[in-house]
């Protein structure tokens, strides 16, 4: 079968994706730099052909509450915005974290604190993987570092999200948001007839197990030893996630004297600086985690045992950082590079960094 190439933005990419996956709806709302989403979505009408519903919501608050009933009937549906609008989105989120409920939200980092830049930030970092809203939460959060996975990894969002039956977001920088490469899009898939949704999602006809009364999704559980039960079935799936859905690649780390640890597109511009520091002589490998939550830490931990530093660049003040320091286990020197305000660093920029931090005596 004949590959269907295109050139698109990856916000662009993402909207063709939810179509293509056979997606029942999107609700959002535009904010730079993510607005392609919809506008792609709307130029598309997919209700017009597969009968995806596509929504522009008053606000951020509302597609979120939107994406929460629909996921509660059993739909495969999907919201995205930016950082100020995902922070509006919290309260959503977790009430779908609690209720159990499969659905896709998509982040597309611009800077902050507040309204900040619509220049792209990796700011975000601790708002998806530590859960954002209140309570005691995970979200699958997977990183995208090219526009193809900004592609695939709607569908493996998804995929995840209704495996363990928890909201999964997509965690992407302004960069890949907004720059173009060739995309393989995938196959159309056919939207899940009715049956097959009360088969796949048996919550929707019949509510939550065990809930005060039937035919009711929800997060509210009054009774403290019965919410104690819910929150250590939560914890048991997330450790399932974590041992089962760790994904990461790896570049140059068989012989590394030293590693960088990116994601999103300063891993693409650490690439860069490696392969410029290879010709230099200096062995230095990229370990770029995919899913950041759950996070690599077994391969953080063994890298750590075999380098003499760790370099984490991010588009931030230092938060992915933390969790390589917890992985490696003070086993090695760990250190930061990061800029701030929509400033994206050049590779000649994060060389220069790693020589000043580990070459100069």
């Amino acid at each position: 079968m004949n590959e269907e190439i295109k050139l698109m933005k990856g916000n662009e990419a993402l909207a063709m994706a939810m179509i293509r996956y056979g997606a029942d709806g999107y609700f959002g709302y535009p904010i730079t730099p993510q607005s392609e989403v919809l506008e792609t979505l709307m130029a598309q009408k997919p209700w017009e052909t597969t009968g995806m519903v596509v929504l522009q919501a008053e606000s951020e608050v509302a597609s979120i509450n939107m994406v929460y009933g629909g996921a509660a009937s059993g739909k495969v549906v999907c919201t995205s915005s930016s950082s100020p609008g995902i922070s509006l989105m919290q309260e959503g989120i977790s009430y779908m974290a609690a209720s159990e409920l499969p659905a896709l939200i998509i982040n597309v980092m611009r800077g902050g604190p507040g309204l900040g830049t619509i220049q792209p930030s990796q700011a975000d970092y601790f708002q998806a993987t530590k859960g954002g809203g209140h309570g005691d939460y995970h979200l699958i959060t997977l990183a995208p570092s090219s526009v193809q996975e900004m592609c695939d990894f709607v569908g493996l969002g998804w995929d995840l999200a209704f495996k363990y039956l928890t909201p999964a977001i997509i965690l992407a920088d302004g960069v890949v948001g907004q720059m173009m490469e060739k995309v393989v899009l995938p196959p159309q898939r056919k939207r899940f007839t009715d049956e097959e949704v009360r088969q796949r999602c048996p919550w929707a006809a019949n509510g939550r197990k065990g809930m005060r009364k039937k035919n009711i999704v929800t997060s509210l559980e009054l009774d403290p030893s019965l919410m104690e039960i819910n929150n250590e079935r939560f914890q048991r799936t997330y450790k399932k996630i974590e041992e089962n859905e760790v994904r990461f690649e790896s570049i140059g780390t068989d012989d590394c004297d030293y590693l960088i640890v990116a994601f999103g597109s300063l891993a693409r511009i650490s690439q860069k600086a490696v392969e410029m520091a290879r010709k230099r002589g200096l062995k230095i490998g990229i370990l770029r985690p995919i899913t950041l939550w759950p996070f690599p830490k077994a391969e953080v931990a063994r890298l750590s045992k075999q380098v003499k530093g760790i370099l984490v660049p991010e588009l931030n003040a230092g938060q992915m950082i933390e969790d390589v320091r917890l992985a490696s286990c003070g086993n090695v020197r760990v250190e930061h590079f990061g800029r701030l305000g929509g400033i994206v660093p050049s590779p000649d920029e994060i060389l220069d960094a790693f020589e000043k931090m580990f070459l100069t005596k």
